[in-house]
C-alpha cells in the first residue's frame, strides 16, 4: 500500500537535479571568473561538497536512513583527512619548485639551437 504522506516528503528528482546543474555553473564562474586563488579553490571545493552531499542525500537515498551509516562513515572520515595529513611531509610546499635544473639545461639547448641554424637557408 502506498502512503501519500511519504511521497509528499521526498522532493522530485528533476528539482535536485536542477540545483546539482546550479551548483555546476556556479563552479564553472568561480573558476571562469578572475579570483584570487585561494578564493577560487575554497569556491569551487565548497560547491563540489554541496554537490556531493545532495547526490549522498537523494540519489543515494541516505537521508532516509537510519543513524547507523554515520558509524559506518566514521572510518571513512578518519582516513580521508589523515591520508593527506600522512602525506604532507613527502608531497608538501616544499617538493614542488618553480624553478628546476632542467629549465636552464633547455635554455641553454635552446639558445645553441637557435645559434648553429643563424645564417643557413631553410630547406
Amino acid at each position: 500500500m502506498h502512503d501519500d504522506h511519504s511521497h509528499h516528503e521526498h522532493p522530485k528528482y528533476a528539482v535536485i537535479f536542477g540545483a546539482l546543474c546550479v551548483f555546476t555553473l556556479i563552479s564553472i564562474m568561480a573558476d571562469v571568473v578572475h579570483l584570487p586563488y585561494r578564493v577560487k579553490v575554497v569556491a569551487v571545493l565548497s560547491v563540489a561538497t554541496c554537490k556531493a552531499l545532495c547526490v549522498l542525500a537523494w540519489f543515494m537515498h541516505l537521508k532516509f536512513e537510519r543513524a547507523w551509516k554515520y558509524v559506518l562513515l566514521a572510518p571513512t572520515t578518519i582516513l580521508a583527512l589523515g591520508l593527506p595529513l600522512a602525506l604532507m611531509p613527502d608531497v608538501g610546499k616544499h617538493y614542488y619548485m618553480q624553478e628546476v635544473p632542467q629549465m636552464e639545461d633547455f635554455a641553454e639547448h635552446e639558445a645553441r639551437a637557435a645559434h648553429h641554424t643563424e645564417g643557413k637557408p631553410e630547406h
